[in-house]
This record gives structure tokens, sequence and C-alpha cells, in this order.
């Protein structure tokens, strides 16, 4: 493959990334690199990123939540009921577990289970469903996704007052999806469902148990009770020894967008022009603003991006995580579901991208209205 072919490639497959570090690298010709660079980078949100995705990708490759998806599913006894089991699961699941880790996890089994029982013509409405329930979910919680954990970080805000800040919209959120999920008609389901047991060695359960206390260091860590450097330290040095393929798993191109942004912003915030006008522009809108940026360039960056020009955090957060809705790449994880349905249903790709930006749209508007209440 020629280089002008690889180039292309890694523009297809990391967009995101590549316009972060271009941004970067034309702000560096603007702000000459010094010793005040260093001061752009913040340490703590990353290894925070790291040390959970290592979490995740851990306990994930020991199938801990498909075992337990699988043994939930099997308990509905019409597709009403397992339109919500698995719409929630996504929904409640992505607070703790990250909604990319959720979407992952919960979408190929949703295929596994519409096959199984010959509905696979409704499975496009609810992998969207499930898609727009990892979004809101994880919106409650620092952990829920990159770019609450990211705002948590750098404001300074109390646990409390976090969850309080988005539990309205969520709330909200999981009604539309309770409406969404019982609306249609119901059948029943004759096909039987499969349980996966979760039957670890030894040497497995020690896996889980390692993964198991990671996850709550990691907590105590963005709770600000552990210094970072100790769930970071334990990631790396468990996965080196337990399984060094999930060090693989990690997303290093996210890590990399964010040192790409943090040094654009760090370098905007130094031109007086720039920075008055961003704040100008900002200043009220933090909410508009917020959503509208992740439309465009997915709503991680763009929280990386305006954060460096407010201090409204509780507004921006909201129009960050209403962000996620809307466009395919307004939340990253919501390509996730894309390709995996896609991958099925080749021939769908239009009527998937129809359904996923109306149902979109929907939530959209009736959460930026409530978010203004």
């Amino acid at each position: 493959m020629k280089n002008s072919e690889k180039i292309k490639e890694l523009f297809r497959k990391e967009t995101v990334l590549c316009i972060a570090a271009i941004l970067a690298v034309i702000s560096a010709f603007v702000v000459t690199p010094d010793r005040e660079y260093l001061g752009y980078i913040d340490v703590r949100v990353l290894s925070l990123l790291f040390s959970l995705m290592v979490v995740m990708a851990g306990l994930q490759k020991r199938g801990i939540f498909t075992a337990l998806a699988s043994v939930l599913i099997p308990r509905a006894n019409h597709t009403g009921q397992l339109r919500l089991l698995l719409v929630f699961l996504c929904f409640f699941s992505s607070m703790l577990i990250t909604n990319d880790v959720s979407l992952i996890t919960f979408v190929p089994f949703t295929v596994i289970i519409y096959t199984m029982a010959g509905l696979r013509e409704q499975m496009l409405s609810v992998i969207v469903l499930q898609t727009i329930a990892a979004n809101l979910g994880s919106m409650l919680t620092p952990v829920g996704n990159p770019q609450n954990l990211y705002l948590y970080s750098i404001s300074g805000m109390k646990m409390g007052e976090f969850i309080m800040t988005m539990l309205p919209l969520t709330l909200v959120s999981g009604v539309l999806l309770y409406v969404c999920c019982v609306i249609p008609k119901k059948q029943e389901l004759h096909a039987e469902l499969e349980q996966k047991q979760l039957c670890p060695d030894k040497s497995g359960k020690l896996c889980i148990g390692f993964y198991a206390v990671l996850f709550v260091i990691s907590l105590l860590s963005v709770l600000r009770i552990v210094p970072y450097q100790i769930p970071l330290f334990l990631a790396v040095v468990g996965a080196f020894f337990t399984d060094r393929q999930i060090l693989r798993k990690v997303d290093y191109s996210l890590l990399l967008t964010f040192v790409s942004f943090f040094i654009f912003i760090g370098n905007m915030g130094r031109i007086e022009p720039v920075k008055m006008f961003l704040s100008d522009i900002l200043t009220g809108r933090e909410l508009i603003v917020g959503f509208l940026s992740s439309q465009i360039i997915s709503n991680v960056p763009a929280a990386v991006l305006l954060s460096g020009f407010t201090n409204n955090w509780q507004e921006l957060l909201k129009g960050v995580n209403i962000g996620g809705l809307g466009t395919l790449i307004a939340s990253m994880a919501s390509l996730i579901s894309y390709k995996l349905y896609v991958k099925e249903e080749p021939d769908r790709k239009l009527a998937y991208l129809c359904r996923f930006t109306g149902m979109n749209i929907l939530f959209a508007v009736v959460l930026l209205v409530a978010g203004r209440i």
C-alpha cells in the first residue's frame, strides 16, 4: 500500500484524531513550544481513562457482562419485555462500564437473540434504542463516558453536584426510552434463548477479582480519595501479568486525541483575541454551543475544546452529553452500533441511518428543552 493510501486509510479510521493532531501542529507554529506546554497535558485524566479501559477490557474478555445478560434475557415472555431488558441493560450498565463498552457487549448479544427468536426485522429499532440508551445512561456518572470524566476532573465538581446536575436529564431519558420500548406491538417469544453461565477456572476467577478490585480503586481515584498513580500502576502491571493482550484493547487513539486537544486548547488560550472570541460565543450559550459542536467533531473533543473558554461547567456538561444525540459521529460510541448492525444487514444502511437520525432528533429536542428548564 502506498503512503498516500495509508494516510487516507488512517484519516478514514481516525478522523477525529487526525483533525486534532493537525490543529495541535498548526497552533504550535503560532505559539512556539516552551515549558508551558507541559502544563497543558492533564495526566490525571489520561491515567484514569487508561485504567478504566483496562478494567473494562479485562472484565469483558472474561465474559462477565455477556453472562449477566444471558441470565436476565430468558426471563422475557414477549418482545416488549425483551426490548425493555436489552435497552435498559445498555442504559444502566453504561453508567458504570461506559457507553462504548456497553454497546460492544450487548449489541452483538441482541443480534444473536433476535436471530434465534426469528425477529431480525425488529432488530434495527432495538439497536437504535440501545445506542441512544447507552449514550444517555452514561451521562449520569463521571465514569460513564470520557467527556464526563474529563469535565468532572477539571471542574472540581463534587460527586453529588455532578449527579444532581445530570439526574433530571437522565430521568427524562429513561421515561422516553420506556415509552419507545412499550409502544410497538408485542409478540410472544417461542424460541428457547440460550443461557451462558460464567464458570471460569481458578486463574479466571483471580483475573475477574483483580479487575473488580481495580475498578473500585479507579472509582476511588475518580473521587479523589486515592492518587491516580495507584490504579495506573496496577492496570499496567496487572494486565502485563494476567493477559498482555488486554493492553492492546485500550483505545490509544482516544488518549492521543485528548493530548492533541490539550495542546491545541492550551495554545488557543494564550492567544488573547481567540480566547476572547470563544469566551464571548460560549457565555450564556454553553448548552446549545456544546450540543452543536458535538454534531461536527463529536462530544468528547467538543468538551475538551470548549472547556478552556468557560467556567459554566454544568451547562457545558449538559450540552456535550445531549450532544451525543444527533449525527452518527456526535458520539463515537454510536459508530460501534452502526458497524455491528451493517455487518449483519449490509443492505439496510440507509434504513438504519434514517431511523437512527429520526430517533436521535426526537430525543435531542426533548432533552434540550428539558435542559433549559
